[in-house]
């Protein structure tokens, strides 16, 4: 997962090679920047987008580009639509920032998972955005606009990146959304098999502290509703009693797409000498 975030923020940054110098409050402004556009968007705020837009604004879609002016109205004709039928609107999450820029330039990619519900179930699609932002008159503009979807390779690879935060965080709920029902989880401290629902207890229980994981090697293999993804992973922290460990884990998962989504079915380490 690692050489994946690597590879996009070189791909990321590749047309500009003199982007970086960003202090960690430029990025974070920026950040905010980019999500105060996501909210008016979602909200069709018409007057925020006509500042946030700059006038040459163009956005590259699957069918060609579309300038400042219909970016807005779509945004706006969007907001009423869901206005008008609020059971039908989805909800985006913003992630996986990569952030780098200039006093003047700068340029944001970030994940954006978005959650729908269809027939009763909510579906999960993926898509990774790219956008250009300068800074005329003294503020922040977007000047251009892409993004394409992630495949599911990228998809389980990014999951597994945020099954790393859950572990750190001991996050039973991210294993009470994430785990498919029937799924199997062989402990790599213990050996046992666990349930999902052992599983869930297991994050719940553990007092250990994780301070860092990587992963290495990781790969990802997908066949039809079905992935499986293999690596190392490294982590290093505190027991239960408080002593240091660190350690060096070979893992299989395999993940399975169910209701839209992908669920983890069975997940197996080894720790390596």
């Amino acid at each position: 997962m690692k050489q994946l975030l690597a590879s996009l923020l070189v791909l990321s940054a590749a047309p500009f090679p003199m982007l970086a110098q960003c202090s960690d409050s430029d990025k974070k402004a920026l950040e905010a920047f980019d999500k105060a556009w996501s909210e008016a968007t979602t909200s069709g705020n018409r007057a925020q987008l006509q500042t946030i837009l700059a006038d040459d604004f163009a956005s590259a879609t699957p069918t060609g580009t579309v300038n400042k002016a219909a970016t807005i109205d779509g945004a706006v004709a969007t907001a009423e639509r869901t206005r008008a039928n609020p059971q039908s609107a989805s909800r985006t999450i913003y992630d996986n920032y990569v952030i780098t820029c200039t006093p003047v330039v700068g340029t944001v990619t970030h994940r954006n998972t978005i959650m729908t519900t269809v027939n009763g179930k909510e579906q999960t699609t993926y898509s990774r955005s790219v956008h250009v932002m300068e800074k005329r008159a003294g503020r922040w503009q977007v000047v251009s606009n892409a993004g394409h979807p992630l495949t599911d390779a990228q998809i389980v690879l990014y999951l597994e990146n945020d099954w790393n935060d859950a572990i750190k965080k001991h996050d039973a709920a991210w294993i009470e959304r994430n785990y498919a029902d029937d799924a199997t989880d062989v402990s790599s401290r213990t050996g046992a098999l666990m349930s999902k629902a052992a599983a869930i207890a297991d994050a719940r229980n553990d007092k250990s502290v994780v301070e860092s994981i990587e992963f290495i090697e990781a790969n990802a293999r997908v066949d039809g509703n079905t992935a499986v993804v293999t690596g190392i992973f490294r982590d290093r922290g505190r027991d239960d009693s408080g002593k240091p460990y660190e350690r060096r884990v070979r893992f299989t998962d395999t993940w399975i797409k169910r209701d839209g989504r992908w669920q983890v079915w069975a997940t197996q380490g080894l720790v390596m000498p």
